[in-house]
């Protein structure tokens, strides 16, 4: 499943009814199963339920931007997952054919992700993130981020990059692929020794950074009790423990002052109040906190820009996701020129900031962070 194709919850609201969209009616039921019988019965092959589960996704309405916006990637791992193959088969077994128990529990999986709008990775706890594989379950978000770009090349041309990176650009007249350019500053430092992941959930971003740096030490930080149960699972899973230290801390709070990390990566919650209120059936299993950011998404993203420096070296850098709230920021520092990231498989709201410009623009910061703690 491709999960670097994103689309902003913007997007989702011009794309979908929802209020049409939450539940099939009991008319609506009736038809899905009737189509479900029909296709056991004269269906054959791999192939054959890929191509009818994509057809039922789309008459359906089933939103499927938790991880992809592509529904041939969404019915392929449906019907791959449910056989026990890997979501990416070699395309030599799509025309092999199904037993009848195997017919049965692809559309039992493909009846419930339709009928009760479950995000798949949350019917199978299973996501992939960076070519990785994570368990989820509703105590965290499905993962997707557009910054598993920046992992693959190990955040090159700002740091230098060695065997593990993953070049995105294409192959040019049999030459190697080259690194894509993200518009990261280029300095080509040392790789970092220290790497934070704030606001970690299920910890899929602090250990795809562990498995891309290799020699560093990295800190998965989440407020949440229930997420860092889930990163732990995770962790242990890719035997990661040594690497990965899983820390519960409000932001900064219960960080020691005298660890400086060279990277700094965030993916916190930035969802505004206006789509919070609109979201598809779909994003309401998921858990609100790991969402909701307050009136314009940005509530932490202040806090994060004001003490970061704090903990970030003289030469680190600062990775932050802010989505569909990148305007809302851009208004709130209108002085500051955020250098916002471009990436070669779809996303935006991501912006790189260094330790120079968060110390330079730390009283804008810091307005507001007094002032919401006025309001409190």
């Amino acid at each position: 499943m491709p999960e670097d194709q994103i689309i902003s919850a913007e997007a989702f609201q011009n794309q979908y009814d929802y209020e049409d969209n939450e539940r099939l009616s009991e008319d609506e039921l009736a038809t899905l199963q009737a189509e479900l019988t029909e296709a056991r019965e004269e269906l054959v092959s791999i192939r054959d339920f890929i191509r009818f589960s994509v057809t039922q996704l789309r008459n359906y309405d089933v939103v499927v931007a938790q991880g992809t916006t592509d529904e041939f990637a969404e019915a392929a791992a449906i019907v791959l997952h449910s056989l026990s193959l890997e979501w990416s088969a070699d395309e030599q077994i799509l025309d092999c054919r199904l037993t009848t128990s195997e017919k049965q529990a692809v559309l039992s999986l493909l009846e419930q992700r339709i009928s009760d709008r479950k995000p798949l990775s949350y019917l199978i706890n299973l996501a992939y993130f960076c070519d990785l594989p994570f368990y989820i379950d509703e105590r965290v978000l499905i993962p997707r981020s557009p910054i598993a770009e920046l992992i693959r090349q190990q955040f090159y041309p700002y740091f230098d990059a060695n065997e593990f990176a993953k070049p995105l650009g294409a192959t040019v007249n049999n030459q190697p692929a080259t690194f894509y350019e993200h518009g990261l500053e280029m300095k080509q430092l040392s790789q970092p020794e220290r790497i934070l992941d704030l606001c970690t959930g299920s910890a899929c971003i602090a250990i795809a950074l562990a498995t891309r740096f290799v020699d560093a030490l990295v800190d998965a930080v989440d407020i949440d009790k229930g997420a860092l149960e889930v990163a732990m699972v995770n962790v242990d899973h890719h035997d990661l423990n040594h690497q990965v230290n899983v820390i519960e801390s409000d932001l900064f709070a219960k960080l020691p002052a005298e660890h400086q990390y060279e990277l700094i990566v965030t993916n916190p919650p930035y969802v505004d109040a206006a789509i919070m209120a609109d979201l598809p059936p779909e994003f309401l299993y998921e858990p609100e906190q790991a969402l909701a950011a307050g009136q314009d998404g940005l509530d932490l993203v202040h806090h994060i820009l004001f003490e970061a420096a704090d903990y970030l070296s003289p030469e680190g850098l600062l990775v932050c996701e802010v989505g569909d709230s990148e305007w809302a920021l851009s208004q709130a520092y209108p002085d500051i020129q955020f250098d916002w990231l471009k990436f070669a498989h779809g996303g935006h709201g991501v912006f790189a900031i260094t330790f120079d410009e968060l110390v330079e623009h730390r009283e804008l910061f810091a307005r507001y962070v007094n002032a919401a703690a006025a309001v409190k």
